[in-house]
């Protein structure tokens, strides 16, 4: 190899070195910035006036935030996912008790990464008698700051003796919100206990309607 070529070689390595060292940097930055981004996702304080949200219910249809948040005490608990223990324990805890809800002017939704479908088979199994969100994006688990897990799972369950598969791609944190009448949040619960919430929101709207 003569000098000149020897030469180039090195020029030739040299600016292989910085490509996939500005590569490096690319990939690391966009890292970085998705990060930066999920850190940043909106956390709902006391206080807060809740965003306008809307996402697709159990029936299929389109359910506004705006359609309800005034006209009663909003009730919106996040939970991981539809037909497991806890989360059934918690469901029908909010079945039992939604007498008690009603009479204090308040109304109750569940919010899950599960499917409208889904959700219908959880209603079914269980004589659910609110409405369940299909948070499958995580969107408004986002607008609410709570914690997003992103893994595709598939259940397999019973239901009236038949055997169904259920499937979803993300679960969220079991969290419970309450919206005031005035669009603000009243109380949030990140140390929810399943088969407590609901009565932890009796008493949580019972000392709303104790302040006025």
């Amino acid at each position: 190899m003569t000098m000149f070529n020897h030469f180039k070689a090195n020029i030739s390595m040299s600016t292989h070195k910085f490509l996939i060292l500005c590569l490096g940097l690319c990939v690391g930055s966009t890292y970085l910035s998705m990060n930066t981004k999920a850190m940043m996702a909106a956390e709902l304080k006391v206080g807060d006036v809740v965003p306008a949200f809307e996402i697709t219910d159990d029936s299929g249809s389109l359910w506004k935030s705006t359609d309800h948040v005034g006209k009663k005490v909003l009730v919106v608990y996040f939970y991981p996912a539809d037909m497991t223990g806890g989360c059934t324990k918690q469901a029908c805890g909010f079945r039992d008790d939604s007498a008690k809800l009603t009479k204090l002017g308040a109304e109750v939704v569940g919010v899950s990464g599960d499917s409208a479908s889904n959700h219908q088979l959880f209603k079914k199994a269980h004589q659910l008698n609110f409405t369940l969100l299909a948070d499958t994006e995580g969107k408004v688990a986002e607008l609410f700051g709570v914690p997003v897990t992103r893994e595709a799972k598939t259940i397999k369950v019973q239901i009236e003796g038949k055997e169904e598969m259920l499937s979803r791609k993300l679960s969220t944190k079991r969290w419970t919100f309450i919206i005031g009448l005035d669009g603000k949040l009243v109380s949030k619960n990140t140390s929810v206990v399943a088969a407590d919430d609901s009565r932890a929101a009796i008493d949580a709207v019972s000392a709303l309607k104790t302040q006025k």
